[in-house]
């Protein structure tokens, strides 16, 4: 049983849970209203427990001792490595290549490879990775995007349920688990739920997934955009061109309505990197533009050309293509405009995707967010680059250019980026098993082995370190970091104590004390999956793991089958688009309402609450 606070202590402590309960509330609402960026979120709330007395000053450097935040950075390079390595990206080509149009069995596939590798990499990498894959299957097969991308989100959730290092939370509770004194958790101690899960779920949508999930038009289709290849038109504007002298800005040239697009000005040899509408037609100035219209109702390319007085030195193959925001894009609440988007990125925007509605008026004073959509008419070439920024998602794979412009990646570091993360797993789960045969045989924790595997990599210059370095998503670290300043608060000040004990003692007046233990497990699930839905997962898990801890103290179990549930749980979300990254990264590309994941998001919740239930007492006994 736990320990009651002393008697004399009780003012005090009630002061601080109700301090600690109020930076609790402060919290929720902070990330559901989405004051500022989640890490900055996290940040100020460590801060905020130090300056209100709850975490002593000399403590608040203790988080930064927790080794799952170092676990996931490793693993977030040898994950980098893979993705660049293109050793998904080819596997999932090969399994595009094979598929028939069924819808199906396309969901079967898609959702299968996606959970297998994402119980070994970052969800959000995957989900990256097998976008444009899945895109491009759709199209070849005349299959609605929609009824893919859906089950690809979801199944990248599933797979991660079953290793240790298949999300970021699991791995972060596996280190407060160590930093509470219980024993951590192995490589595959979820798998016997996880695995149960991801079939069950898999099963799911394959087999309600074509009913329930609708057939949505990408942005593409919804603005009826005729045809996806575009030439762009290199133009030399000649001694006695009607323009010379003139703003750009009152010349055909920047007549959208005849769907002329500027892309690029060149004065003698150099770019000019000024606004398009402080630009002053000069003779010999060079113009890339496009010339493309939905709807059709464009310019004619030869007459316009002649009108202007405007001589085309060259072609080169453009595309219309789509480009989600990413959640580490360096365009996170700028506007097109302040980025100045054309000069930086080498594209037009044509349209813009936002919760379900496609926006093509006033886009460049819109502030940009997470999972925004963006249509451009770029150059085919253009692809690599915009990848390698790192802003964006690519619905069209740069591996799907013509032989040409693609760089093959190359074969031996796809063979040591797996022999990497396999020696990683298999170094970190044999120890521990040997270990309990042959006690001479040290355990090597996770982080150790993640780190010597990611220091190899750099080694053998698979990656390099800038590489290495933008592969990590700096904002979960810091934002885990943050959180366990208030995971720490709530444990100094026996709030976890006090809300455990409340807990209980108000279902005690429900259910019998044999009964106890089995309703508090489906209620903790079931409070997990609801906040999970409106906060981060790893917010999720740090908040509930001291409290389910204390109240199996409390009821005199093992705190493990409440722990596994919350570490579950907290990745399980299904039912709002915001309530996981990779939903985020297909809600424009799927052409989504909100709805939508309603409608096939709770049943799957429920799901996963009812067979976690069933299967967690028999895995892990009270």
């Amino acid at each position: 049983m736990a320990r009651r606070a002393p008697r004399g202590a009780v003012y005090l402590m009630t002061l601080q849970i109700g301090l600690t309960l109020a930076v609790i509330l402060i919290t929720l609402i902070a990330f559901i209203r989405e004051w500022a960026a989640p890490d900055v979120i996290a940040l100020s709330v460590l801060c905020l427990v130090v300056a209100l007395g709850l975490v002593d000053p000399g403590k608040m450097t203790d988080v930064f001792k927790n080794e799952a935040p170092l676990t996931i950075a490793a693993l977030f390079v040898i994950g980098g490595c893979l993705e660049k390595s293109g050793a998904v990206d080819h596997i999932g080509r090969m399994l595009r290549d094979r598929l028939s149009g069924n819808t199906r069995m396309a969901i079967l596939a898609f959702s299968v490879i996606t959970a297998f590798f994402s119980a070994w990499m970052n969800n959000t990498a995957i989900v990256a990775i097998m976008l444009p894959v899945t895109l491009g299957f759709a199209r070849s097969k005349n299959i609605a995007a929609s009824r893919l991308l859906m089950p690809l989100s979801y199944a990248s959730i599933l797979g991660g349920c079953c290793t240790l290092i298949g999300t970021s939370t699991n791995i972060l509770v596996n280190g407060t688990l160590r930093d509470m004194g219980i024993k951590p958790m192995t490589m595959f101690e979820l798998a016997p739920l996880g695995i149960p899960l991801a079939i069950c779920g898999i099963a799911y949508l394959t087999i309600f997934g074509p009913k329930l999930i609708p057939a949505r038009s990408s942005i593409t289709g919804a603005l009826e955009i005729d045809s996806r290849t575009s030439p762009l038109y290199h133009l030399l504007i000649g001694e006695n061109s009607p323009l010379v002298g003139k703003p750009l800005a009152e010349t055909p040239l920047a007549d959208r309505g005849i769907g002329i697009h500027v892309m690029e000005v060149r004065r003698r040899g150099a770019r000019l990197m000024v606004p398009l509408s402080k630009i002053v037609v000069e003779k010999n100035d060079r113009f890339l533009v496009a010339i493309h219209r939905r709807r059709g109702g464009a310019a004619k390319p030869d007459t316009l050309f002649q009108s202007i007085g405007a001589q085309v030195l060259s072609t080169v193959d453009g595309i219309v293509t789509e480009l989600v925001v990413r959640d580490e894009s360096s365009l996170l609440g700028r506007t097109l405009a302040e980025a100045d988007f054309r000069q930086t990125y080498n594209s037009v925007v044509l349209a813009l995707h936002r919760n379900g509605v496609n926006i093509t008026s006033r886009i460049a004073e819109l502030s940009l967010d997470v999972g925004d959509t963006l249509l451009v008419i770029t150059a085919l070439n253009n692809l690599d680059a915009l990848d390698a920024t790192r802003d964006f998602i690519l619905t069209d794979s740069p591996e799907d250019l013509p032989e040409e412009v693609h760089v093959k990646k190359v074969t031996p570091h796809v063979i040591w980026s797996w022999a990497v993360l396999i020696g990683v797993v298999l170094t970190a789960t044999l120890t521990d098993v040997l270990h309990g045969f042959f006690p001479a045989i040290p355990i090597v924790p996770i982080h150790y082995a993640a780190m010597v595997g990611a220091l190899l990599l750099l080694w053998m210059k698979i990656i390099t370190p800038r590489e290495a370095y933008s592969s990590i998503d700096w904002q979960v670290l810091l934002m885990l970091y943050g959180l366990l300043g208030l995971g720490m608060a709530m444990k100094e000040t026996h709030t976890a104590e006090w809300l455990a004990r409340t807990l209980v003692d108000l279902t005690e007046h429900f259910v019998s004390p044999e009964s106890l233990p089995i309703v508090l497990l489906w209620l903790v699930f079931l409070l997990t999956i609801c906040l999970t839905e409106v906060l981060s997962n790893n917010a999720t898990a740090v908040m509930l793991v001291p409290i389910v801890f204390t109240l199996a103290q409390e009821i005199g179990v093992s705190p493990r089958p409440f722990l596994m549930a919350v570490t579950v749980a907290a990745s399980t979300a299904f039912a709002l688009p915001m309530g996981y990254q990779t939903h985020m990264m297909v809600y424009g590309p799927g052409g989504y309402r909100f709805s939508d994941f309603l409608k096939v998001g709770i049943p799957l919740n429920a799901i996963c609450w009812v067979v976690s239930c069933l299967l967690i007492p028999i895995i892990w006994p009270f």
